[in-house]
């Protein structure tokens, strides 16, 4: 096997100006300057992985605000430690962004690409990967997909049912195909690792044809970094005890940007989708009352609160209850995520190991599988499956 990669890794991040990029972005500094532990990245120890120091950045957002301005904006970090990175926060500026505001209503700005013929879209997401790869002199970029939730297309349109009918609809300009399939699209044609950390459907069957083809490892989708991590931690528990869950409420408050793009009833959908299917599947059975909300309330800002009512039934019937308050960091806990995603897709690039990364699954709500494969929820067999994958060089 190849030895470990040591060069330049480019992280080119659609939604750079958000909340989780540019505390991925800070922290990666702060890690240059000595000033930041490595809590809360679960790979730290895996010294076989690209440094994270060897990362650079770049990507595309609507807004144009340099990382120093957009950090202080989302308030995630504290002033101070985003001004003990400033000057190299305010050297990354977004690229123009591919969006479409029919996907996502709520996602606005003026950085962006005039709406023009898909193709041309296409060809523009690629134009910046290259000259990104060239201009930082990096080995490999990884694409990674941070943007505000879109809107699901219409999943049943035989556009994207396979590679031929995909690249047809480009060519025709179907309104089938979102913004986020044009930069998965473009990276899988660059041979640039991709990842979908958003609700976002990028992983239709047309996209992974074309992953499996170029032999360009893709992973997603939606990161799994709070209300969910814990549910698929206790559901095995409640599983393993024979402890029938009766009902399941969850329900969410955040005032983040993805809070308020989640105020879009479209963009909504989509995110309770991929929240609301692993239970059924870790149980084995079907909870008829599994409720979940999301709430965007402004005052909370990133400190997202979510909470759960559990209803079980025991032995002889009695019933039980368990409840959950997490009051948790949202970028806090996903930017982390990213980081080491990035470095597990950097990896199994080296590999050669193209297609869907089942076995990144650990780090998500709807894990991309290849065709015919059920993806696994359950945390502990997630992590074992990547640990092996790891240890398997």
């Amino acid at each position: 096997m190849p030895a470990a990669t040591t060069g330049r890794t480019g992280v080119a991040v659609i939604g750079l100006g958000g909340a989780v990029a540019s505390t991925a972005v800070a922290g990666v500094e702060l890690l240059r300057l000595g000033s930041m532990t490595t809590a809360g990245l679960p790979f730290a120890h895996r010294e076989d992985l690209v440094p994270y120091e060897s990362l650079v950045f770049g990507g595309w957002d609507v807004r144009g605000d340099d990382l120093a301005k957009a950090a202080h904006v989302h308030r995630v970090l504290e002033p101070a430690l985003i001004e003990a990175v400033g000057s190299q926060l305010q050297h990354i500026e977004p690229w123009p962004a591919v969006a479409d505001e029919a996907y996502c209503r709520n996602a606005t700005g003026t950085n962006v690409v005039g709406i023009g013929p898909l193709r041309q879209r296409v060809a523009r997401v690629r134009e910046d990967l290259r000259r990104f790869k060239e201009a930082e002199g990096l080995e490999r970029v990884v694409v990674v997909n941070l943007a505000s939730t879109e809107a699901w297309p219409d999943l049943t349109s035989a556009v994207l049912a396979d590679l031929d009918t995909f690249d047809k609809g480009l060519d025709t300009d179907e309104a089938v195909i979102t913004p986020g399939m044009i930069y998965c699209y473009a990276a899988i044609a660059e041979g640039c690792p991709y990842v979908n950390f958003t609700p976002g459907f990028a992983d239709v069957p047309a996209l992974l044809e074309f992953a499996e083809r170029e032999n360009v490892p893709v992973a997603g989708k939606d990161g799994k970094t709070g209300q969910t991590l814990i549910k698929t931690v206790l559901a095995p528990a409640f599983r393993s005890r024979a402890l029938r869950v009766e009902g399941w409420y969850s329900t969410n408050i955040l005032g983040n940007r993805d809070g308020a793009i989640l105020d879009d009833p479209s963009s909504l959908a989509s995110k309770l989708d991929t929240k609301g299917s692993v239970l059924d599947s870790i149980l084995g059975y079907e909870v008829a009352d599994h409720v979940v909300r999301i709430d965007y309330y402004r005052p909370r800002g990133d400190s997202k609160e979510a909470w759960d009512n559990i209803d079980l039934v025991g032995f002889l019937g009695a019933r039980m209850q368990l409840k959950v308050d997490f009051l948790c960091r949202d970028s806090i806990l996903a930017a982390p995520l990213v980081l080491e995603l990035v470095r597990l897709l950097a990896e199994a690039d080296r590999r050669g190991e193209g297609g869907p990364q089942e076995q990144l699954g650990y780090f998500f709500k709807a894990p991309v599988t290849r065709a015919g494969q059920t993806p696994e929820h359950a945390l502990h067999v997630q992590e074992r499956v990547l640990l092996d994958w790891l240890d398997r060089r």
